[in-house]
């Protein structure tokens, strides 16, 4: 049978277990074309919350009854088309499911002699894309720069500040708690880490004694509130994401969250803030970019943490959490 977890309710406001349903329906079979993929991991972001909601967007939102979208890497089960076999590794958007039919077409094949199959959905996946993408075209970090990246344990941030290092700017990490701290600067190289949940203007003073070229926005709220007046001129902020106000009631305050920048600075200082969307210009570039992270991983340039919980039933709780920051590293399940 083929377990899959639905969208139950849409929230209101953080998610809860009441929110999801666990269901089984039979393996589907593919048809002309097809493939029947196996799923090995999941990938939990915290777009998919996003998803839960019902209104307009850059996707459409998960239908009440459907299934919880996400990415996945898993293995085919059965082909009906030459270009894979019963095996074969493959990347695509499966579902919080177990099994899921794709046309042949839609699937990336990857290599698991390359790098863990896992890494699709990270550091090799959607993640680091994204933080490829957004440099690329937005932040555009030079050496001898500043760069400050928060959330910069997860998935997407542990790869920017890398990144970022590599291009020659000095990196600051943003993080919560001593441990994931340690790892930012420790493990990932990062010049100095700053923990939020202490006196972060203090901290960043510290960090950033002349300024802030590049912030790499994945929180939003009193972090993004700390930052901005500490810009440069011609500063650049990559907008990734705000997950301080995903749970938030679309055009509501954030509970406690202090109030906006003023964005008269943007004008004096020249300051360039942009959001994106890796689907948009990301997935035709991927195969440069799977190229290149390879090589930094080779050389030992790219580090990465992935969290992995194990089993269907728990995607639930594990997706909760990590809208709570309790992940560390990239968010997975396993499909055991």
């Amino acid at each position: 049978m083929n377990q899959q977890i639905l969208l139950a309710r849409r929230p209101q406001g953080a998610p809860v277990a009441e929110d999801f349903r666990l269901v089984e329906t039979p393996i589907p079979d593919p048809g002309p074309g097809d493939v029947l993929v196996q799923h090995r991991f999941i990938s939990l972001d915290p777009y998919q919350r996003g998803r839960m909601d019902d209104v307009k967007s850059y996707s459409a939102p998960v239908a009440i009854g459907g299934v919880m979208e996400c990415g996945a890497v898993g293995q085919v089960a059965a082909s009906s088309d030459a270009r894979f076999r019963e095996g074969d590794w493959v990347l695509g958007g499966f579902g919080w499911q177990s099994y899921s039919v794709r046309p042949a077409k839609s699937l990336i094949a990857i290599d698991p002699d390359e790098a863990p199959p896992s890494t699709a959905l990270g550091v090799l996946g959607m993640p680091g894309l994204t933080a490829w993408v957004g440099l690329e075209d937005i932040g555009q970090p030079k050496a001898g720069e500043m760069l400050v990246v928060s959330a910069a344990s997860g998935a997407v941030g542990q790869v920017a500040g890398q990144l970022g290092k590599i291009r020659g700017a000095k990196v600051v990490g943003i993080a919560g708690g001593a441990e994931k701290c340690a790892f930012v600067k420790d493990t990932l190289g990062f010049d100095a880490a700053i923990d939020h949940r202490g006196n972060l203007d203090a901290q960043l003073d510290a960090a950033c004694p002349d300024g802030i070229d590049v912030y790499w926005e994945n929180v939003g709220g009193a972090v993004q509130a700390a930052v901005f007046p500490r810009f440069r001129d011609f500063g650049r902020m990559v907008m990734c994401g705000m997950i301080s106000q995903y749970n938030t009631a679309p055009g509501a305050a954030a509970a406690g969250a202090p109030p906006g920048p003023n964005l008269g600075p943007v004008v004096r200082k020249r300051l360039r803030i942009q959001g994106f969307i890796v689907s948009d210009t990301g997935w035709p570039r991927y195969g440069q970019f799977r190229k290149e992270m390879l090589g930094h991983i080779k050389a030992g340039r790219i580090k990465w943490r992935e969290d992995v919980a194990h089993g269907l039933a728990n995607a639930p709780a594990a997706f909760m959490g990590m809208l709570e920051g309790q992940n560390f590293g990239k968010q997975l399940v396993a499909l055991d």
